[in-house]
């Protein structure tokens, strides 16, 4: 016989902090729920913002399914804009993503808002450019459940925006950083037809450049001026829950396994800190995690830190000399042999090398030359002894004592996360107890959810108490190979009682399955969130920014009081110089030149030179805003 009993309704609630991994595919995202975190977000067959990362609806029910036990939940990236073909093709893959249960779309065209959708959750894509009160208390109108913040906003901003309103917000808080303001990007298109807001990026950013005054001045040669470095907001945590953010998203589909281990196992144990100190706070789901390693993500693929305007604005956003992982500091070459090199760890993030690990180090120091067409190399570690390391290889030519080396692969840290790193377990008591007719088992966790099993057994008191109640104790508790951790057992019968192993092994099995088909069977899926037909966009004129490529996204601006509306930049109607790239990120500040920050420095004009390519920059200084200009390349 089974008793079960029902929890209230699990919905939204302010208290509850989300972790948000990525995942580049079904398996990824259970390594990620596995290692801590509350959600997911995957791409699905098609219209996802990362187009190689796409995924079939049975895998992504799969994934579902493994969340789901754990009460984390699944969000679906379809947040590409969409011609007016597509988004008829989009309509019936929403259906069969609710289908599989998923629990929220991630959604950029505001097309999708027309379309007959099934009761499922919508979250605002980051690519909706959400920087004010206005636009983000506007999509709270519309629907939106949860809302993806702008990458540069500062503490303040959030909190402003928090006072607004009363939908969930979202903030990257680890990983690679747009230089544009997210969907006001079409450098990529302009360039190579491969537009940002279709998933397809080329990521011209990264690419090595010269900035030059109008006049030809050289500032900088052959650096990497709009490449960012990458977000962590590790020290800022506390911080951002207190100006409003529920849900911290990792950034990274397309990052390999290694990263979403490490990078999820680290903010999980940050957040948990968080939570311990704050019993008024709540994890989004359930289960503690347990790993074999010590999570540190500047072992993973980063390049390099910074909290970009959380804190307002700073210098260290970028590092010009390169777009690639650099890895932890490992000291400097003291001496070179013909297959050896030896390291001076002193002061470095690197105490020891391992066998295998990955080295890599300039050519030329950046710090003494404006310009370069110098490389970042790199070598492998054969053998490693104390301060020495051995090379499978001669020492390549261009290595010199007195520069300094980077670790990008700690081979022995890989290995671990190659393998099972972490388990979660879900806390639950369980009690022995009488009934009319034997016995019963009784499994409640801390999440409201309670269930009885009972069974018809000869009761026959024990010869020796203590040591039965000590092995019913042990043999309850033996839940491995299930997602559940006996914290604990209690003997609640009249008196000890002789009960055969096999029969009590069987009742606490029994007791557990129907637990976890209870926990299943009881998911609630996050409720559609109140809409407005009556809402007012915070713009009456729409330009090509605002993206709009079909339709029913040009209806529902207008139903929402855009008297105008531009064709989004993919339609090849904009042929003169405009604003490919509008971002924070400056180039006058970052050369010392920004004349708020230095009086008397006069404002030049500057061009960047990408390949034989030239780009006007335009500098907002009242917004602090620099503008990318140029022509679209048909």
């Amino acid at each position: 016989m089974v008793q079960i009993y029902t929890p209230a309704n699990d919905i939204i609630l302010d208290n509850k902090l989300e972790l948000l991994s990525p995942a580049k595919n079904a398996d990824y995202g259970i390594e990620a729920i596995r290692h801590g975190a509350d959600a997911v977000y995957i791409g699905g067959p098609a219209f996802g913002a990362r187009a190689t990362a796409g995924n079939s609806v049975s895998d992504i029910a799969r994934l579902s399914e493994f969340a789901h036990g754990y009460g984390a939940q699944v969000f679906v990236a379809l947040n590409t804009i969409m011609s007016d073909a597509e988004l008829q093709q989009a309509d019936t893959l929403i259906h069969e993503l609710y289908d599989a249960g998923v629990d929220a779309l991630i959604v950029q065209d505001m097309g999708v808002l027309q379309l007959d959708l099934p009761p499922i959750a919508l979250h605002a894509s980051t690519q909706t450019d959400n920087r004010t009160p206005e636009k983000v208390a506007f999509m709270e109108q519309v629907g939106f459940s949860q809302v993806v913040l702008a990458r540069e906003l500062s503490l303040q901003q959030i909190a402003d925006i928090a006072a607004t309103v009363k939908t969930r917000l979202e903030f990257f808080i680890h990983g690679a950083l747009c230089v544009s303001y997210s969907g006001l990007c079409n450098l990529s298109h302009a360039f190579s037809k491969r537009s940002a807001n279709r998933g397809e990026c080329s990521q011209m950013c990264r690419l090595p450049c010269n900035l030059k005054t109008r006049d030809g001045e050289q500032l900088a040669e052959n650096q990497h001026l709009l490449s960012l470095k990458d977000n962590n907001q590790t020290d800022n945590l506390d911080a951002l829950i207190n100006a409003g953010i529920r849900s911290f998203k990792i950034e990274g589909r397309l990052k390999d396994l290694s990263y979403v281990k490490n990078v999820t196992a680290h903010y999980r144990q940050q957040l948990d800190k968080i939570l311990d100190r704050n019993p008024a706070l709540q994890a989004a789901s359930h289960g503690r995690c347990e790993y074999t390693f010590v999570p540190n993500p500047d072992k993973s693929f980063n390049r390099g830190k910074t909290d970009y305007f959380v804190n307002q604005r700073h210098g260290g956003l970028n590092d010009f000399r390169t777009p690639k992982y650099l890895g932890q500091s490992a000291g400097k070459v003291t001496a070179i042999g013909k297959d050896w090199l030896e390291i001076d760890h002193s002061g470095s993030e690197v105490e020891q090398l391992h066998n295998g690990d990955g080295l890599c180090y300039f050519t030329i120091d950046f710090q003494k030359a404006i310009h370069s067409d110098a490389k970042l190399s790199g070598l492998r570690v054969n053998r490693a002894e104390g301060n020495r390391a051995y090379l499978a290889n001669h020492v390549p030519n261009d290595l010199r004592v007195g520069m300094e080396l980077f670790r990008n692969l700690d081979h022995d840290f890989e290995a671990i996360l190659s393998k099972e790193s972490s388990k979660r377990l879900i806390e639950v008591d369980i009690t022995l107890f009488d009934t009319d007719s034997g016995l019963g088992v009784r499994v409640k966790d801390d999440h409201g959810h309670q269930i009885e099993v009972s069974a018809e057994l000869e009761k026959q008191a024990a010869n020796d108490a203590e040591k039965t109640i000590a092995q019913q104790q042990k043999g309850l508790a033996k839940l491995g190979g299930t997602r559940y951790h006996a914290r604990k057992v209690e003997i609640a019968t009249s008196q000890p009682w002789f009960v055969p192993a096999g029969q009590l092994n069987a009742l606490r099995r029994e007791a557990i399955d129907a637990f976890e088909q209870y926990r299943v069977d009881n998911y609630q899926r996050p409720p559609q969130w109140p809409r407005s037909d009556v809402a007012t966009f915070p713009q009456k004129h729409l330009s090509f920014l605002g993206n709009v490529l079909n339709d029913k996204a040009e209806s529902f601006y207008k139903q929402h009081g855009v008297i105008e509306i531009d064709a989004a930049y993919e339609k090849n109607q904009v042929l003169n110089d405009a604003p490919l790239m509008i971002t924070k990120h400056c180039l006058r500040y970052s050369f010392n030149l920004c004349p708020k920050e230095t009086p008397g420095i006069k404002a030049e004009p500057m061009v960047l030179e990408v390949g034989s390519d030239t780009l006007k920059l335009v500098f907002d200084c009242q917004k602090c805003e620099m503008m990318v200009v140029g022509s679209n390349r048909l």
